[in-house]
């Protein structure tokens, strides 16, 4: 909150004296949650979503001559917690009370209408802020970042080791101040800083399984399969090569309109067919990554297919548009008298 000086004089009597001795502002109040103020100050405040409290009237009379950025340091002497917070609002309300959120009162350990120590303090601009979510569910968030910096407009300083409360689509998120810079208390209004998130308590990272690609990559080898032994020329040849009948696509049996079944001629003159082509295009499944395979076929072998596949008898090789044939029309001289 920024004041005017000029406006406090005009409107408010007695401004012209004051601050005469003008030093750090210090006060204790009792304590209470938002739950305990009046129903239209309730309803109007937006406390709890944020990190500012709300004082007496008496506390702007005594702070109109400091000027600035209003922040200030809470305090429970009691156990020695300190935290920092803005200012929301001053409340024309009895003196001695004021006002904070319910995160503020859980970490400085307070009950309802115990006693904090307010102090006006003068704090650095931040440059880097490392926040902790408190559960795994702020995992959940699409844009945390946005959803953040939203959010930190409510507040006017962080405190290191404070863990500020977030709302958002109506639930609430707890976060852990964990690193601060240049200080452990600093000022986040106007300015520039560099947000990061560590990872939320309870979370463990999943571990990373290498795929099986990579592994190859790493320990590249040559299987038996591929190995050459003397003396056998096509043993590096991978197996999927030397089967072509691996995969054999429409070989069913099938059904004909007309009732009539095929012929085993017929029959095996496709299977072959078949097998030819499958001879071609098969991946080799054998291979490895990191290794060359150099596929040659001795001329021996070459010759012996040659011979062998003369041998065979011509009804069993394709020969193609080999049928009879048929025509609609029939000559006159043939047809049916």
């Amino acid at each position: 909150m920024f004041f005017n000086h000029q406006f406090f004089r005009q409107n408010f009597p007695g401004g012209h004296d004051m601050g005469a001795n003008a030093g750090p502002f210090r006060a204790d109040y009792q304590c209470y949650s938002v739950a305990f103020l009046p129903d239209h100050d309730r309803g109007r405040l937006n406390v709890e979503n944020g990190g500012k409290i709300l004082l007496p009237q008496a506390a702007l009379e005594q702070l109109v001559e400091q000027g600035g950025i209003m922040l200030f340091k809470l305090k429970n002497k009691k156990l020695d917690r300190i935290i920092h917070c803005g200012v929301l609002e001053f409340l024309p309300n009895d003196n001695t009370t004021c006002y904070i959120p319910n995160w503020m009162m859980h970490h400085l350990l307070l009950q309802e209408g115990d006693e904090v120590s307010v102090e006006s303090v003068t704090l650095p601009t931040a440059k880097f802020v490392r926040f902790q979510p408190q559960s795994k569910d702020f995992l959940d968030i699409s844009n945390p970042k946005a959803v953040l910096e939203t959010a930190l407009r409510n507040f006017n300083c962080l405190t290191k080791g404070d863990i500020i409360a977030i709302n958002y689509l109506n639930r609430n998120y707890e976060l852990c101040v964990l690193e601060l810079k240049p200080a452990d208390a600093v000022s986040i209004i106007e300015c520039d800083m560099e947000v990061d998130f560590a990872p939320p308590v309870g979370y463990v990272e999943p571990k990373y399984t290498p795929t099986s690609s990579q592994n190859i990559a790493t320990t590249p080898k040559t299987t038996n399969s591929m190995a050459m032994t003397p003396g056998d020329p096509l043993s590096s040849v991978p197996s999927s090569y030397k089967s072509p009948l691996t995969f054999m696509p429409f070989h069913g049996q099938g059904n004909r309109l007309n009732g009539k079944t095929r012929s085993k001629d017929q029959e095996q003159q496709q299977e072959s067919n078949v097998a030819m082509q499958q001879a071609r295009g098969i991946p080799n499944y054998d291979y490895e990554y990191g290794t060359i395979q150099f596929i040659r076929t001795p001329l021996r072998s070459m010759n012996e297919e040659t011979v062998t596949a003369g041998d065979k008898s011509s009804s069993n090789t394709f020969q193609p548009f080999s049928g009879e044939g048929q025509i609609l029309k029939q000559p006159r001289n043939q047809r049916p008298k």
